[in-house]
């Protein structure tokens, strides 16, 4: 037998209205009254119809997130850490989230589908460089918030990584070892947090009374490959002017360099030091490990959502760009005086000393 609402109303002797406004703590009840309510949900096993309920509210209770993109071959391991935070911190705020893919020619025509058809109520975005899609968004006038920033013209909500600031403390540890010739492995101009990041090189080399030459700057695509290919042009300069620390801007590149340093027959961070941006999982576990910057993802995932049930909701946000600022993790790979960071895997052979493996991510 199916229990309704007017079942828990008679339970607890209080009218229909009453049960609902518990439910959707939408009025004030009073403690004694809500505590009957609950305990007469509890004993009835009810389960509110969360078809019907979001239908008359006018909600359907789901965030969409277009899922992001990754160059063939690679993977994402901050965007994927991103988007299992947003269904946690979602379902924490009686959400869910919904994702569901762009097609690359024209990718407003999924966020058009999914607001024709009311089957959203907001929208996360992690790729901010699509001005086409954010004028669309915005013309819309249809909630979302972004990871990430775009050019000043777009105010949109937004959380994102003080990327400026984190190479600053890349390249500020590297001039700290005594780098003077420093090296950046960049994205393409058209991104435009690479240019922030970039942005953070120059400034900061300059501050130090540097001015990089233009040989030092390399421009490539954010693979592994790429990232090889622009160390390799980085090392074969003139060792006059060779580059002694490389900064990534991210640890794909980074490791690509990595890799090359290898190849050439250098060492890493006592020929050549190497930093990244990210700190991925794998980041830890190289030999020698990666110097890098940390971003707070869960963070940002718990504030994209917080703005998003704010921005649903109509309420006022005061906060409408908030940066986070990232760590700098010191590691062998730009300072090979330093004890090895990865964890010293014991053997199973000592059962006494093994540990439990750490599950957790």
């Amino acid at each position: 037998m199916t229990v309704k609402i007017k079942d828990v109303a008679k339970a607890a002797n209080v009218s229909i209205a009453t049960v609902s406004y518990v439910l959707n703590d939408s009025a004030p009840v009073s403690d004694e009254t809500r505590a009957r309510v609950l305990e007469a949900i509890r004993k009835l096993n009810y389960r509110p119809n969360s078809t019907a309920r979001n239908l008359k509210a006018n909600e359907t209770r789901l965030m969409g997130y277009a899922w992001h993109t990754t160059e063939p071959g690679q993977m994402n391991a901050i965007l994927d850490r991103f988007v299992y935070q947003t269904a946690r911190s979602a379902e924490a705020h009686g959400y869910h989230i919904l994702t569901f893919a762009t097609a690359p020619h024209d990718p407003s025509q999924a966020f058009d589908e999914l607001v024709r058809t009311s089957r959203v109520d907001g929208f996360i975005l992690a790729e901010t460089d699509n001005p086409r899609l954010l004028r669309h968004l915005l013309a819309l006038n249809f909630p979302f918030v972004a990871f990430g920033r775009a050019d000043s013209e777009w105010d949109f909500l937004y959380v994102d990584v003080d990327v400026h600031a984190g190479i600053r403390m890349a390249v500020q540890h590297l001039l700290t070892l005594g780098h003077q010739r420093i090296g950046c492995i960049a994205w393409p101009s058209t991104s435009h947090n690479g240019e922030i990041r970039l942005a953070g090189y120059m400034d900061t080399m300059r501050a130090a009374g540097i001015e990089p030459c233009a040989e030092w700057v390399v421009r490539v695509r954010n693979t592994i490959d790429d990232g090889f290919r622009a160390t390799n042009r980085l090392l074969h300069m003139p060792e006059a002017n060779r580059p002694t620390a490389l900064v990534s801007l991210s640890d794909v590149m980074a490791l690509g360099a990595m890799s090359c340093i290898e190849a050439l027959g250098l060492r890493i961070g006592s020929d050549v030091a190497v930093t990244g941006f990210d700190d991925d999982p794998m980041s830890a576990y190289l030999h020698p490990a990666l110097t890098t910057l940390h971003q707070p993802i869960d963070l940002i995932a718990n504030r994209v959502i917080e703005m998003l049930v704010a921005a649903i909701a109509g309420q006022p946000i005061a906060e409408r760009h908030v940066l986070v600022e990232p760590e700098l993790m010191v590691r062998t790979s730009s300072d090979p005086s330093l004890p090895p960071s990865h964890p010293v895997l014991l053997s199973h052979d000592d059962p006494e000393n093994a540990e439990e493996p750490n599950h957790t991510a």
